[in-house]
């Protein structure tokens, strides 16, 4: 039987070439010259440190321009709390999804279910598996989640007739 898998990936080897270029791009800028902003990846987690907030917010531009150069988008990224530093600097992890987790999941399946669609959808750790008789139903299936506007981007991976 037909089969595909839902899934959530950022490729972190094009996430650490992006914070490259972030880091290349914020020494060669006019307004970062003398400042000591840095942007740093370790684990799936994305830390900026910058001199204020004005400098972090436009790291924040600078980075998602160039993940999403790099096909990394937007809802990829949760940012977590700003937290002072010493004097007016500043520091904020960002981490990046990887995965669905289990409400969003849960949401998938249920409107999955809810368009009466001829497909079994299964819930197997982080991914989801849509199994159809038909290569259309799997199709229309696709089409579906796409057009469901989520708020986490997701891949459809592992197409098998």
């Amino acid at each position: 039987m037909p089969s595909f898998d839902i899934v959530s990936e950022a490729d972190m080897a094009e996430v650490d070439n992006a914070i490259q270029n972030v880091m290349r791009e914020i020494t060669v800028r006019y307004d970062f010259k003398g400042s000591k902003s840095t942007v740093e990846s370790t684990d799936g987690q994305i830390k900026v440190f910058a001199d204020d907030d004005l400098k972090l917010k436009q790291m924040h531009e600078i980075l998602r321009g160039n993940l999403h150069k790099r096909g990394i988008e937007p809802g990829q990224l949760d940012y977590q709390k700003v937290e002072p530093a010493a004097g007016q600097s500043v520091r904020q992890t960002i981490l990046v999804k990887d995965g669905i987790d289990k409400e969003m999941a849960k949401k998938i399946v249920k409107e999955i279910k809810a368009s009466k669609s001829k497909v079994q959808v299964s819930i197997q750790g982080d991914t989801l598996r849509v199994v159809g008789k038909k290569r259309d139903d799997l199709q229309q299936t696709i089409q579906f989640v796409k057009d469901l506007g989520l708020e986490q981007p997701v891949q459809f991976k592992n197409f098998r007739d």
